[in-house]
This record gives C-alpha cells, sequence and structure tokens, in this order.
C-alpha cells in the first residue's frame, strides 16, 4: 500500500470514528470514553503523517510506533463499548475490523523497516 493510499484510509478511519463518537449516549460516560476513542482514533492518521516525513529508517520505526499505540488504544476502546452494550456489537464490527486491519499494516510495516536498520556496531564485509 502505498503512503498517500495509508493517509487516506487512516483518514477515513478517523472520520467513522467521528461518527460513532457523535452517536455516543450524552451522558458521562459516553463523554468520558467517546473523548478517548476520539482522541486515539483520530491521532492515528494524524501521526501517520508525520511517519510520512520521517528522517531515516530509526526515525520511521520510532514514528510508527506511536501510530501502532493510537489503532490499538482505538481499538481497545471500541471493545469496551460493545462489551459494555453502549454499543451493539455490529454496528461497530465493521470499523472494529478496519482498525485491526490498520493495526496489521501497521505492524508489518514496522517488522519490514526493523530488518532494514543495521545494527549499531555492525561492521561492513
Amino acid at each position: 500500500m502505498k503512503p498517500e493510499d495509508l493517509k487516506q484510509r487512516t483518514k477515513r478511519f478517523a472520520l467513522r470514528v467521528i461518527r460513532l463518537v457523535q452517536a455516543l449516549p450524552k451522558n458521562r460516560m459516553g463523554e468520558v470514553i467517546g473523548r478517548q476513542l476520539l482522541r486515539s482514533g483520530t491521532s492515528a492518521g494524524a501521526n501517520y503523517r508525520a511517519v510520512c516525513r520521517a528522517r531515516s529508517p530509526a526515525d520511521f520505526v520510532a514514528k510508527m510506533h506511536i501510530v501502532q499505540e493510537e489503532a490499538d488504544e482505538s481499538l481497545y476502546w471500541m471493545e469496551l463499548l460493545t462489551d459494555a452494550k453502549v454499543v451493539e456489537a455490529p454496528r461497530a464490527a465493521d470499523l472494529m475490523r478496519e482498525a485491526n486491519e490498520l493495526l496489521a499494516i501497521f505492524v508489518a510495516s514496522i517488522n519490514t523497516a526493523r530488518r532494514k536498520i543495521k545494527p549499531k556496531g555492525a561492521r561492513k564485509g
């Protein structure tokens, strides 16, 4: 997947998270969990944009770890909402599937980039 495609995909994910949060109950629980989900769900895409400006493979990996954490946190909040029956599981299922797919892409990207980084002290043969 090209970086520009992933930028668009993470942006669409953020927009879908926004719509889900808007549909949450207007009570303390909805506000608290909604704020957390909104923050992490929109942060994944914003931080991925920073990944695209990484200055080195090590910088790429460090920034991508942040993206991975935000995607995983988004998934956690959605799981919590469905497990607590605040959101019906079918309503969140597709968005949760997308979060899992994005998470897998981010993990694979980190692993690929790590293989390209030479260990410190490695000598050219």
